[in-house]
């Protein structure tokens, strides 16, 4: 609707002075002022005057307790209009009260903000949220579909394991029954050999005792104990088959374990549970020797530091070559490993001691983290740095490099620190600042995506530092210079931010058995532990 003070037909106009479309009101007196007349009608002085915008005229109100004041007050405790008497009174004196026209724009600017949250970064949200339930519902399916490929899979692995015993042990029957069979034979054709014998044996001797011939009878030999027994004897032991009883256990332990479906949820705003002040200036890293002590490593320092959460330096380490040190991880059995990019070696400490356990060349290590199995993956550089590499190790031994992709192109850009971490599912992820990305790529080093921000970061503001995953196979990602980390699954979407919840200038990361977060702060020193799931 048109304001009637813009109306071609009836201009409104100061009441004292006929200047048109006055900007001010006088809401007490009810007229109109330009700007000049405001003073000029304040410096009446016989009765109150409350100026206000012209489009908010109206905006006090007769008090319903005194009829003679008008409300230039709100109390905010009651949330009512007031006027000075109320103020006064035993019932608002201990109340807070402001102008209700600064109230008011406080209000109206207030709710221009939500407004615009709401339409542009809310409900924004809400609607991808709503869009992408069918895709997890249809992920549902997939997933379980996967698992159900993985379980015939599995299941006609083991039925063709077992037919092939099976067919195995029928052969050995069969071989069985055919030597049994000719031990028979041979027993059989040394019994018929010998019947005409016997048989012309028994005609002799008939003759011979119907005989008198004494030189005949003389001559005679018998034969009775040569074919008292029988030819070609033989003892058989029979084969037989006993059953195993069936070990549902030990089925189950062939098969393989199904795990538990677990739904867990990301607080909207993530929890500071620790924050521990180190001795780093610059802290740059943080790996979890257990869920109560984490060793430390900071920028420009050669000595790596192990704290409890209370804050407590339970050790520290000094560097075998004295320089600052490019990484570190634990490893499975509790040990600490580091990289010297200055000698090209990966130290192990273990104890009080410091041996090398590889050392590269042509190539700097830079980065590195312990696998799920007790390997090393470590990400390196070459001595000209125009090639990047990760390397899988064995104890000293390489087992695996990832370098290229399909295509032969490079999976990583070259020279730049890579921050590396093995998920859940065996997948490795790399942070690659250069290339703005999070490099994932599986067990066997095929590309499996890049992450590359979420749908509101814009790519040239992305740049992923320090990286570790969870149990749920969730990525973490700093975002160091966008003060915020970015939590992703196992295929690469976007979960939401880790931000205001008073973490500054986040850096080094890694999670505890738990779950719990912890980051090293690079520029204050501090390692908080955050919890983020519900």
């Amino acid at each position: 609707m048109e304001d009637p003070m813009y109306s071609l037909q009836d201009v409104i106009r100061c009441d004292l002075c006929e200047t048109p479309v006055p900007p001010k009101h006088c809401d007490i007196c009810h007229i109109h002022l330009c700007e000049a007349c405001v003073g000029e009608h304040l410096s009446d002085e016989s009765k109150d005057h409350y100026i206000v915008p012209f489009k908010l005229r109206g905006i006090i109100t007769k008090c319903t307790k005194h009829s003679t004041e008008v409300c230039t007050q709100l109390c905010t405790t009651c949330n009512i209009p007031v006027c000075p008497l109320c103020v006064a009174s035993s019932e608002h004196e201990q109340h807070e009260n402001e102008d209700i026209l600064k109230w008011f724009e406080y209000k109206k600017e207030l709710m221009q903000k939500d407004l615009q949250d709401l339409e542009k970064s809310i409900y924004p949200k809400y609607q991808e949220a709503a869009t992408n339930i069918p895709v997890q519902r249809a992920d549902v399916n997939k997933r379980s579909q996967k698992l159900t490929t993985a379980l015939d899979k599995q299941g006609e692995a083991l039925h063709t394991e077992i037919d092939t015993i099976i067919q195995g042990m029928k052969s050995d029957i069969d071989v069985m029954d055919a030597q049994h069979i000719a031990a028979i034979d041979r027993q059989e054709v040394a019994i018929n050999h010998t019947i005409p014998e016997i048989t012309q044996t028994i005609l002799d001797l008939k003759r011979l005792l119907d005989t008198s011939d004494v030189c005949l009878v003389s001559v005679y030999t018998s034969r009775t104990e040569e074919f008292r027994n029988l030819p070609a004897q033989f003892q058989v032991t029979l084969p037989t088959f006993i059953p195993q009883e069936i070990n549902r256990e030990q089925i189950h332990q062939q098969i393989g374990s199904l795990s538990k479906l677990v739904i867990t949820f990301l607080l909207d705003e993530p929890r500071i549970l620790t924050d521990i002040q180190t001795e780093c200036r610059y802290l740059d890293s943080v790996s979890c020797l257990s869920d109560s002590e984490l060793w430390t490593r900071g920028i420009n320092d050669n000595i790596l530091r192990l704290y409890n959460l209370q804050g407590e330096l339970l050790r520290s380490v000094k560097t075998k070559s004295r320089i600052m040190p490019y990484d570190i991880a634990v490893t499975r059995s509790g040990d600490l490993v580091y990289t010297d990019y200055g000698d090209s070696s990966i130290n192990l400490v273990s104890g009080t001691q410091i041996q090398i356990l590889i050392t590269l060349r042509g190539w700097r290590p830079v980065c590195l983290c312990s696998t799920s199995f007790g390997d090393l993956l470590v990400s390196m550089t070459s001595d000209d740095y125009k090639q990047t590499k990760v390397v899988r190790y064995s104890g000293s031994t390489e087992k695996q490099s990832i370098q290229w992709d399909d295509q032969g192109k490079p999976l990583y850009t070259s020279g730049d620190i890579k921050y590396l971490s093995e998920n859940r599912n065996l997948d490795i992820c790399v942070s690659d600042r250069d290339a703005r990305a999070v490099v994932v790529v599986s067990a066997a080093g095929k590309l499996r995506f890049r992450y590359t921000g979420s749908p509101s970061t814009p790519w040239e503001s992305f740049r992923p530092f320090r990286i570790t995953t969870d149990s749920q196979a969730n990525i973490l990602t700093s975002d160091y210079y966008n003060h915020r980390i970015h939590i992703i699954d196992q295929d690469g979407h976007f979960l939401r931010y880790i931000h205001n919840c008073g973490l500054q200038e986040p850096y080094g990361l890694c999670v505890d058995s738990r779950d719990n977060l912890f980051v090293a702060e690079i520029e204050t020193g501090k390692v908080k532990k955050l919890q983020y799931y519900m």
